[in-house]
């Protein structure tokens, strides 16, 4: 089974007991997180769309941390100027560990 959800404007598949990497949300360590923006769920034997998202499906997480993405380098330059300018960037991270994806009460009654 897995789900896809959305957080942060970004799209993410997660299945239980893995864990996936969203853009940084302001959550201590150890607590839970419960994400409702479930746009699709896959069962053995059925699929679950939604319009956009699944009513009453939801995602449940544990924030294990945060953490930094990998080194972006930018760089300006101009010729005949004398023009430059070196910029670094690190993106953060939380990392979630996926608990428990629940079902619409529809989806269950039909399983």
């Amino acid at each position: 089974m897995y789900a896809i959800i959305e957080s942060g404007g970004k799209q993410y598949k997660v299945e239980v007991g893995r864990s996936v990497l969203v853009d940084k949300v302001e959550l201590p360590k150890g607590a839970a997180m419960e994400i409702d923006r479930v746009l699709l769920v896959r069962t053995e034997n059925e699929t679950l769309v939604g319009k956009p998202t699944v009513e009453g499906a939801r995602v449940v997480a544990t924030v294990r941390g945060e953490v930094k993405g990998p080194k972006i380098t930018v760089q300006k330059f101009k010729a005949k100027s004398n023009y430059r300018v070196k910029i670094g960037h690190r993106q953060l991270y939380t990392d979630l560990a996926i608990k428990e994806i629940v079902l619409p009460a529809e989806a269950k009654k039909g399983t």
